[in-house]
């Protein structure tokens, strides 16, 4: 199939790159002039494992392209994807005007039907208005589908290859049809692609994301309580999860969450909620719990040191919003860092991919080591924050020797506290107040 993909980020690069995988011609567009010519010189602009082989191995193959002409490439294509950002303006909302434009430009680019597909992700009723916009100006027929991705960042491209479930929404057969087949390669074991009206699908996508912000926010609840009233978050956890209706997964305390979907699209929908006058109070929750659970680990450090912080050596390990990503958007470590530098700590960071990422939005106020240990040595606590693999057995031995204070927090719970003291160290989790 000839597809088209507007847009060069996360979701883009991953769409267009597995496509070409599966046989298809694509075209990946973006009016980025610099990251176009980052691409066609063989550099990727974003970090995600896997990602630069599959482009490198399509690329030579030619079966992917990168244009910045958006119109000339979804001129010849049957698909188009639109993979553009939707940031949140100011008031929450989600910022339309991009994918708006790239509609606009989409259609009036088309020479023939072709399906216009929203991967980015968008409030209920944005494909009403991408299809009114076509309407105007496309100069033929067309389709407008809802196509939500659901990747993980660090995890995208073994998402994308293997999908747990596909959906599309539209009542166009002709669409239906084409997107069954273009990804029945990616579903050969099983049925995963769900065909539903276009509002639905664009609604599933903030569903899926709201839910599990409310599963990380409710558990950052428990533990705050734990921590008051002597339980161990951890023993919860697993006595919750045990119980099938629930299940284990994002039932990990922590130090909040960040990144680039689950505060903006939360944001989003509790602002279609107060727009349609269904307001999204749980989800109004879970942004308060979420803002909070951010401060939690600079008001464990400063309670410590009895509020005085200023001189005292902080070492931060990790500083993306997660692992396997070198994104900083909202990310806890840039809340810690600054409440940790206005009570007067000198901060040391490192982190395996997103130092210079974080450089950009901390500056020389911080100061960055590429090995976890150099960080460490000399300071009066350590607090990881970003549970990167190479953290999760360190040798607290070494810590305990090179460290000046003995502090210890936590941030992930993922170390286990009586390896932590066996060391001679003073261990801090989130919510295990009993140990």
């Amino acid at each position: 199939m000839r597809i088209a993909i507007v847009g060069t980020g996360y979701v883009g690069l991953v769409a267009g790159a597995g496509f070409a995988e599966m046989g298809n011609d694509v075209a990946c567009a973006d009016v980025d002039v610099e990251k176009i010519d980052m691409l066609r010189r063989g550099r990727i602009p974003i970090y995600e494992p896997g990602l630069d082989k599959l482009i490198d191995r399509n690329v030579k193959e030619g079966r992917l392209s990168f244009a910045t002409d958006v119109g000339a490439a979804a001129a010849s294509a049957e698909l188009i994807f639109l993979a553009v950002g939707t940031p949140p303006a100011p008031d929450g909302s989600a910022d339309l005007s991009y994918i708006l434009q790239a509609a606009e430009t989409v259609a009036r680019a088309l020479r023939g039907w072709a399906a216009i597909v929203t991967k980015s992700t968008v409030p209920v009723g944005t494909g009403d208005r991408i299809e009114e916009i076509a309407r105007r100006h496309a100069p033929c027929a067309c389709a407008v589908v809802s196509n939500p991705e659901f990747l993980k960042e660090g995890d995208a491209v073994n998402d994308f290859m293997k999908p747990e479930r596909i959906i599309v929404g539209t009542d166009d057969g002709r669409a239906i049809a084409l997107l069954q087949a273009l990804y029945a390669p990616f579903t050969r074991s099983s049925d995963r692609l769900l065909v539903m009206d276009r509002r639905s699908a664009e609604l599933t996508k903030y569903a899926a994301n709201a839910m599990l912000a409310t599963r990380i926010s409710f558990m950052n609840d428990l533990a705050n309580l734990c921590d008051v009233v002597g339980a161990d978050i951890e023993c919860v956890r697993k006595g919750m999860g045990a119980d099938a209706r629930i299940g284990p997964k994002f039932l990990y305390a922590g130090a909040g969450f960040g990144g680039s979907c689950f505060p903006k699209d939360l944001r989003a929908a509790i602002d279609t909620g107060k727009r349609a006058g269904a307001p999204l109070r749980v989800l109004e929750a879970v942004v308060v719990v979420n803002e909070r659970q951010k401060r939690r680990l600079a008001e464990d450090i400063r309670r410590c040191f009895q509020g005085e912080l200023a001189g005292k050596r902080i070492a931060l390990w990790g500083l993306a919003f997660k692992p396997g990503t070198d994104d900083m958007r909202e990310a806890p470590s840039l809340v810690l860092a600054e409440a940790l530098l206005a009570a007067g700590a000198e901060v040391v960071a490192t982190d395996p991919v997103a130092i210079a990422a974080a450089k950009k939005l901390l500056g020389d106020r911080v100061r960055f080591v590429e090995s976890n240990y150099v960080c460490a040595e000399g300071a009066d606590a350590l607090a990881l924050v970003t549970e990167w693999r190479e953290y999760r057995r360190p040798n607290f031995e070494r810590l305990a020797k090179s460290m000046r204070g003995k502090a210890v927090f936590d941030g992930r719970n993922i170390w286990e506290p009586a390896d932590v003291r066996a060391a001679g160290l003073l261990y801090h989790g989130i919510g295990r107040a009993v140990l």
